[in-house]
């Protein structure tokens, strides 16, 4: 009888381990804690909605600035449409949140917008305080700082004793505090919030320098009104303070939506390599030879290769088709036709020296 309840005891215990080795306990995703298309990713509901939910800057010339007519354009702006036309295949099915710098990061937490397009800096902290995760990065960038052309000031190692205008809430605050402090400087950090206020703190003379990334120095400088001495008025100073990597940021723990973003930005990337452009992707999809040129197919959806990334074949057909490749957004928004007038660089492609390199889509 003591035998026979043993066995009894020892077939529930084997029972028990089999059912926890064999059941779905909810860890058996990935590491980001997403188990495929069942999880319930955002690209889910973002594919319900029909819309990209999009926080931004309304405020930087070049990268996200509103419009006489009250629509949103700028390099930023024009990746927000990009993952739209990605997850969605329509690259103007984007709802434009303006974000202050401050407020950027809650309403990320907070789900109140999907994705993260706003001149934002990858670090570590964001990376692992924040609950952010950065996708590829748009803009390899650099903090700077702006003076008044008449000031003497011809370098930041002339700032000993100064007041600087600085956005709060930004790793340039933090940047400006390192580097002054390792100086050994005396100086006045003045925070603000957003920039129409720093602007006018910085009309009125309370600051001798304005510190931002090099990009948004340039974008101001170029809308500098003529009533305050135009652009001439204005000196960016050759010091560059730190690294600005600038890129979308998405919520931490759902790789499918990630893998979504971070792919519709390589789209560009890769396009660029190819040669692709809005003028020629679509002819090219038409007459292009898997045979030939097996990538150019796989990468816009002419072969049946699937990568798995949840989305539709021909994605980058239409991100390029509808927005265009990296080198089309970035000279129409802040290359050296417009008002910014700025090169390549750092974002040229690494066959060009730059630090623009997409990862094999196959």
């Amino acid at each position: 009888m003591i035998g026979s309840k043993r066995s009894v005891l020892l077939a529930l215990v084997l029972a028990l381990v089999l059912a926890a080795c064999n059941g779905d306990d909810g860890d058996n995703g990935d590491a980001n804690g997403d188990n495929g298309a069942d999880s319930g990713s955002l690209l889910d509901t973002v594919r319900d909605r029909g819309e990209v939910i999009c926080g931004v800057n309304d405020a930087v010339p070049g990268f996200g600035v509103a419009t006489e007519d009250g629509s949103l354009e700028g390099f930023d702006i024009d990746f927000c449409r990009v993952i739209a036309a990605a997850a969605l295949g329509d690259a103007d099915a984007v709802d434009f949140v303006p974000l202050t710098a401050e407020a950027r990061f809650t309403a990320l937490q907070s789900g109140e917008i999907d994705v993260l397009v706003r001149n934002t800096t990858w670090t570590a902290t964001r990376d692992g305080s924040e609950g952010a995760a950065f996708a590829t990065t748009t803009f390899y960038d650099g903090q700077g700082m702006m003076v008044r052309s008449d000031s003497g000031i011809s370098s930041v190692d002339d700032m000993d004793g100064t007041a600087v205008c600085v956005l709060s809430g930004t790793t340039t605050e933090l940047n400006l505090d390192a580097q002054f402090s390792a100086r050994g400087f005396n100086y006045e950090a003045l925070t603000f919030e957003d920039n129409d206020t720093l602007r006018e703190a910085f009309i009125a003379d309370r600051c001798d320098g304005w510190t931002s990334d090099l990009s948004q120095l340039a974008a101001i400088r170029s809308a500098w009104p003529e009533g305050e001495g135009g652009p001439e008025a204005l000196t960016v100073l050759g010091d560059t303070l730190s690294k600005e990597p600038l890129g979308p940021a998405v919520r931490d723990g759902d790789s499918r939506w990630f893998d979504a973003v971070n792919w519709a930005v390589i789209a560009t990337i890769q396009a660029e390599e190819f040669g692709l452009d809005s003028g020629n992707v679509q002819s090219t999809a038409d007459s292009v030879d898997a045979d030939a040129e097996p990538e150019v197919a796989r990468f816009l959806g002419v072969t049946d290769a699937d990568p798995g990334l949840g989305l539709d074949a021909d994605f980058a057909l239409n991100v390029v088709a509808q927005v265009g490749s990296y080198d089309e957004i970035f000279e129409r928004n802040v290359g050296p036709a417009t008002g910014l007038g700025l090169e390549r660089g750092l974002n040229a492609q690494w066959t060009d020296g730059g630090l623009l390199y997409a990862p094999p889509y196959r």
